[in-house]
């Protein structure tokens, strides 16, 4: 496994300011943590790179610590292929973070960690990045499923100047694949992990204690993420899977 493990070693070499990076030591971080960092891959099935930059991130998608998102976007499918599994509100949500993080445009394949930072999609940049937001985790609201009910309930904390939301994100968990039947990936069976089916906003948070509704109509096998996320700069506060 390249992210879980050994909690102690990686972080406080983190938080001193003395860790070096996988590059200079040839080893890869191992974090875990309670709080998971969200990784989300913006991808598309007609993007030449995205087939790598999929398989780059698969490895983390049962992590523990690891909350891994695919958003296929709609924006490749001009080039012959409609992408099968791509949502004009997935895109939005990339072109969110473009504003967010002041980018020049939204591109594929994009990897965006806890949404405060773009990274490469390689496996030795991702390793440290997800290493170094589990590191520096402060006091994030708590994010707990109600085991009984279709529920989530999120604890009180800071709350981000804007204001924050509390978004659920609904995915088919594991591997699908695609026969790309035209475009730039005509012929290859493309693989994604963790696809987004839909996403729904279920309400403000204001930082005080607070018990949310699920969406409708989840099924036992939906995989589920719930996000803390400020509406400014779109940075994740807390979140966790079901």
């Amino acid at each position: 496994m390249r992210i879980g493990g050994i909690i102690a070693a990686a972080c406080a070499a983190l938080v001193l300011g003395g860790a070096q990076t996988s590059a200079q030591t040839g080893a890869r971080p191992h974090v875990v943590t309670d709080e998971p960092v969200v990784v989300e891959l913006f991808t598309a099935q007609g993007c030449a790179g995205c087939p790598e930059a999929n398989g780059v991130v698969e490895s983390l998608a049962d992590e523990r610590g690891v909350i891994l998102l695919t958003w296929p976007v709609d924006y490749w499918d001009w080039l012959g292929w409609k992408d099968t599994l791509a949502r004009p509100a997935f895109t939005a949500r990339q072109r969110d973070y473009v504003q967010a993080l002041r980018l020049r445009a939204p591109a594929t394949p994009q990897v965006i960690v806890d949404g405060r930072r773009v990274v490469a999609a390689a496996a030795g940049p991702l390793d440290v990045a997800v290493a170094e937001e589990a590191a520096r985790r402060g006091w994030p609201p708590e994010v707990e499923f109600r085991t009984d009910t279709d529920r989530v309930g999120v604890g009180s904390g800071r709350v981000p100047e804007g204001g924050a939301e509390v978004v659920a994100v609904i995915f088919t968990p594991g591997v699908q694949t695609v026969r790309v039947g035209a475009g730039d990936n005509r012929g290859k069976t493309v693989r994604q992990v963790n696809v987004v089916r839909s996403v729904a906003r279920l309400g403000p948070w204001t930082g005080r204690p607070e018990v949310y509704a699920l969406p409708e109509g989840l099924a036992d096998g939906d995989g589920v993420a719930v996000l803390v996320q400020a509406r400014a700069d779109r940075r994740i506060l807390g979140a966790a899977r079901r």
